[in-house]
């Protein structure tokens, strides 16, 4: 007798192909992943307007088009409300990435629906959110941790803040994963005006909780011969992202924010070291792409960060203590090259796609019966 089809449905982001950020990257890698395993995947995708495209597919992967009018957070409610109720009218196993709408996982439960939650990083302990948003993210986090029959954890702390919330026999912690960038063409790091192996990178969105403010400000304490390229949309209407721009001496670049993947990818590979800034949050993409880049990684202090760069990287606390990790680091190139081969190993260890896409694929089969195996958890994660 023939096996089912395994089949997945992955709800909580915008679509494929990628577009809009790390989570759809990962829906991207493991869709396609599966697909290629003979399973069925079927993702839910965001259209702006009223009447959606008929529902199509891309490579293998099927695609339930869901149109709403606008684009901002209430248009993302009405979307994953409508993507769940369609989902709910299926037996298959769901993937929810992200829990900003996890109560609307109760219509899943309701019809039987075994549903794998992605839990994300603490979103409601984040500086820019205001009392509604704050408390609306926190009763989301609470519904996802009861609701969920399964969650994921993207990082050690995420998992034991999560093991306060619901039950850890429920927990599984798997990383976030980035490709090994080894080369890159430099045409397109000098066509946005940087020297090749002479620039510090940051990549963030420019929020305080992201250090903007205090990169660009050390940075910019003396002239260093060196320049930082800043990448992100900044707006003159934004009081904060213009204090950031005001705070900036000529050596730094405001690059805006670039999508295409290759000029990402040589932007990072031809970076001195990169600054990451994030003070809150789980396994940061951009964090782990600078590893699969080797980049020398000079990161806010705080455990998140920590766990994810490892002991050979550079930390800091403060505006003042980054500048002094700019002062000591940029002109030593024995100290950065071995930060850059602390980043590689790093990375080789703990963050490259086939052993995530692996974990993952061994916890669906877990969840949806396919398998009897047990989700092999991070050699370092526990």
């Amino acid at each position: 007798m023939n096996k089912p089809t395994p089949t997945l449905r992955i709800l909580g982001i915008r679509g494929v192909p990628a577009a809009h950020g790390g989570f759809e990257t990962f829906a991207e890698r493991l869709a396609l992943d599966l697909v290629q395993r003979g399973w069925r995947v079927i993702v839910y995708c965001q259209q702006e307007g009223r009447e959606a495209l008929p529902d199509d597919e891309w490579r293998g992967v099927e695609r339930v088009n869901i149109a709403v009018p606008g684009d901002g957070p209430g248009s993302t409610i009405r979307f994953d409300w409508r993507s769940t109720l369609h989902a709910a009218r299926h037996p298959d196993l769901c993937l929810v990435l992200g829990y900003n709408t996890a109560a609307f996982v109760a219509a899943l439960r309701l019809r039987g629906v075994t549903t794998v939650i992605n839990m994300d990083g603490i979103e409601w302990s984040r500086a820019k959110w205001g009392p509604a948003a704050k408390t609306w993210f926190w009763l989301n986090e609470r519904a996802g941790a009861w609701l969920g029959h399964y969650l994921v954890a993207d990082h050690p702390e995420i998992a034991r803040h999560l093991a306060t919330r619901a039950s850890p026999r429920k927990i599984h912690t798997i990383a976030y994963g980035a490709d090994r960038v080894a080369q890159a063409d430099a045409a397109p790091v000098q066509a946005l005006g940087l020297r090749p192996g002479e620039y510090a990178s940051v990549i963030a969105r420019p929020e305080p909780e992201n250090s903007l403010l205090e990169i660009v400000r050390a940075f910019s304490r003396r002239r260093r011969g060196r320049q930082l390229a800043v990448l992100g949309n900044y707006s003159a209407a934004n009081p904060y992202h213009e204090a950031v721009r005001r705070s900036a001496s000529d050596e730094v670049l405001f690059l805006g924010a670039i999508y295409d993947r290759q000029v990402v990818a040589a932007l990072r590979l031809h970076s001195a070291l990169y600054v990451h800034g994030h003070q809150v949050g789980g396994t940061n993409p951009s964090l782990v792409e600078a590893l699969g880049a080797g980049n020398a990684v000079v990161a806010h202090d705080n455990p998140f960060n920590r766990w994810v760069a490892g002991p050979q990287a550079a930390y800091f606390g403060d505006e003042a203590a980054l500048a002094a990790q700019f002062d000591a680091l940029l002109d030593a190139p024995e100290r950065l090259q071995a930060m850059r081969q602390a980043s590689l190993d790093r990375h080789q260890q703990a963050f490259q796609w086939p052993d995530i896409l692996a974990q993952y694929r061994e916890l669906l089969e877990l969840a949806g019966g396919f398998s009897t195996s047990r989700p092999a958890a991070m050699a370092d994660s526990q």
